[in-house]
């Protein structure tokens, strides 16, 4: 079903001198900025019957006219692919993933993907951008994820994610010791040669991660890490800048590492924990609609659960 928007509006003197795309983001609250431009770029939005560029200052009283048809994603089928909902009401939709599930389709993963899962379990999530996923996990980081469900709630939940009032929480278990937490401030960009790898340069993007500690064992730290920014992959390239990789990570993390006589059952989980041990278990945001501050959580995966028990059982053996 093809979603119509067609608007005409008559530009007061209050918006003279305005771009417009600053106004049309103010008359047109439930989109964001982003998408507004889109629309001029394309040619949905005309300037007293005229193609305008997004920074057109406006002399007032021009006639803006706006039509757009929102196509659904029809080239992205729904799929039943379960889903763990630890929340969900008219506005939002908190899922818990899990590992091997890939957010969004692309190259290698035509489908079998979250938002397959998405559009199956609501099909008025075709009207939005990649169906309201607000911020991504990589396939095999396990934890939760926003969903928008409405143009407005997008709008608001990016805002707060822009501005870093939308808090998400992670725990991770890293090798080597760590005395305590910090700060890491890197930029991060894409790999100048191995292209589908990220990498610190300073040119990049500037990526900021804060870290403190959790638990202390033997050859490893369980951390606690928080984004302020989100580059692609940049807690996982951010702790292997600091030469504490996540355990599993074959991307980043190098070879195994474990202490000295560690015990055979700590050998083994390492040695077949084939994911980076990163878990996304905390997210803290204002309700768009209710306009309360709301938190949740979700409990480590069982095989996070299995390493960390195992690295306790190796550390008090070596304790006595």
């Amino acid at each position: 079903m093809v979603k119509k928007i067609h608007k005409t509006f008559i530009i007061s003197n209050e918006y003279v001198q305005q771009r417009l795309d600053q106004t049309l983001a103010k008359l047109m609250p439930d989109y964001s900025r982003t998408q507004i431009k889109e629309w001029i770029t394309s040619g949905c939005i005309l300037v007293n019957d005229q193609v305008a560029p997004s920074k057109f200052r406006l002399k007032g009283n021009e006639k803006i006219t706006i039509e757009i048809h929102l196509l659904p994603q029809t080239q992205v089928e729904p799929q039943p692919i379960p889903l763990s909902i630890v929340y969900e009401d008219s506005e939002l939709l908190i899922i818990n993933k899990p590992a091997s599930l890939v957010v969004h389709p692309g190259a290698g993963n035509r489908d079998q993907t979250l938002l397959n899962a998405l559009l199956f379990h609501d099909s008025t999530l075709a009207e939005l951008p990649r169906a309201g996923i607000l911020h991504r996990l990589d396939k095999n980081t396990t934890g939760l994820l926003v969903i928008a469900k409405t143009a407005k709630s997008l709008k608001n939940l990016a805002s707060q994610l822009k501005n870093h009032t939308l808090l998400r929480e992670y725990q991770a278990v890293v090798y080597g010791n760590i005395i305590s937490g910090g700060t890491i401030r890197a930029p991060i960009g894409r790999h100048p040669i191995q292209r589908k790898r990220m990498a610190v340069i300073e040119t990049a993007k500037p990526a900021i991660t804060h870290y403190r500690v959790i638990e202390k064992f033997r050859a490893h730290t369980l951390l606690k890490v928080q984004l302020e920014t989100g580059r692609t992959h940049q807690i996982r390239v951010h702790m292997a800048h600091l030469y504490h990789p996540i355990v599993g990570d074959t991307t980043y993390g190098g070879r195994i590492q474990f202490a000295k006589q560690s015990t055979p059952a700590l050998i083994q989980t390492l040695q077949q924990f084939k994911r980076q041990a990163l878990h996304a278990y905390a997210i803290e945001l204002t309700h768009p609609a209710l306009h309360k501050v709301m938190r949740w959580q979700a409990d480590l995966p069982h095989d996070m659960q299995e390493l960390i028990q195992q690295l306790r059982e190796d550390r008090d053996l070596h304790s006595t």
